[in-house]
């Protein structure tokens, strides 16, 4: 019998979609609210040989930009959203380093929280969407609670939107694992990202493992601290899921990169730019 060998992930791509400014509470369970962040809105762009799949989306910038809109889903002052221009983070982001939004096949989600669904409009009715099936269950449910948590339904409730919802851990593309971390959201997952023997070349890690808002700073991942933010568990059960993600990179060799953190999220952009190089030009091989 004839195998057919399926490349992995053969590029990593770190998007700053935006920024947050809000209590360090929001990420630490217990920080004193006093402190304050500016912290990252995460994407992640991973090239495979069916084209580049997407790791959330950031904001939806109509809710930011219209006033009303704005008073109406961000009306408190201790957390304000914040874009990086005047257009589509997703689009803008695309297009500094020369890739055409036509070209993501895939968009998986970590959660719908606003600053990781709100972009789901560039791409319904385009392309599969995969999620946790009791997230998306929980985010279209008919009571207030959703919206509590910052998830709003007017980012996802689009009957053009092709879900592919996973009960728990998944394989979303050859190389890209969804793995369940529930606790965050009742539908958080985390992504193990497994690089194609290719491009590893002996030089770093064979692989990577994007914790999202399972552990936003590298404190929650360091020293096991409850993350701030948590729907239907207590503050001391979203240590057990970072503890989870741990054992799993340990295991694996592969580093765990934080969800959010204002530090961490940029040496990274710049490791993963130095390790694969700019992006050729379209028609090059990738």
């Amino acid at each position: 019998m004839n195998l057919v060998h399926q490349s992995k992930v053969r590029r990593i791509v770190l998007l700053t979609l935006g920024w947050e400014d809000l209590p360090k509470s929001v990420s630490v369970h217990g920080a004193p609210d006093d402190v304050r962040m500016r912290e990252p809105v995460p994407g992640v762009l991973l090239h495979t040989d069916g084209g580049w799949v997407l790791l959330d989306t950031g904001f939806n910038t109509a809710l930011i930009r219209d006033p009303y809109l704005r008073r109406r889903f961000y009306p408190s002052v201790e957390y304000q959203p914040l874009l990086p221009g005047p257009g589509e983070p997703i689009e803008e982001s695309l297009a500094d380093i020369g890739v055409d939004i036509d070209d993501i096949h895939l968009v998986a989600l970590s959660h719908l929280h606003v600053d990781h669904a709100g972009g789901l409009k560039l791409f319904s009715g385009k392309v599969p969407v995969h999620a946790q099936r009791r997230e998306l269950e929980f985010g279209l449910s008919n009571h207030p609670e959703p919206e509590k948590h910052a998830i709003f339904r007017i980012d996802f409730d689009d009957p053009r939107i092709d879900w592919r919802l996973a009960d728990g851990e998944a394989e979303i593309a050859p190389g890209i694992t969804a793995v369940p971390t529930y606790g965050h959201t009742p539908g958080h997952q985390s992504f193990v990202v497994e690089l194609d023997e290719s491009v590893t070349g002996g030089t770093g890690p064979n692989g990577y493992v994007f914790a999202f808002d399972a552990a936003d700073l590298t404190e929650n991942i360091e020293h096991e601290l409850a993350i701030g933010g948590y729907v239907g568990v207590e503050p001391e059960e979203t240590v057990e899921p970072i503890r989870r993600l741990k054992r799993l990179a340990g295991d694996l060799g592969y580093p765990l990169i934080p969800g959010h953190d204002p530090h961490v999220w940029p040496e990274m952009t710049q490791h993963f730019h130095d390790r694969f190089g700019a992006i050729p030009p379209k028609g090059e091989h990738v």
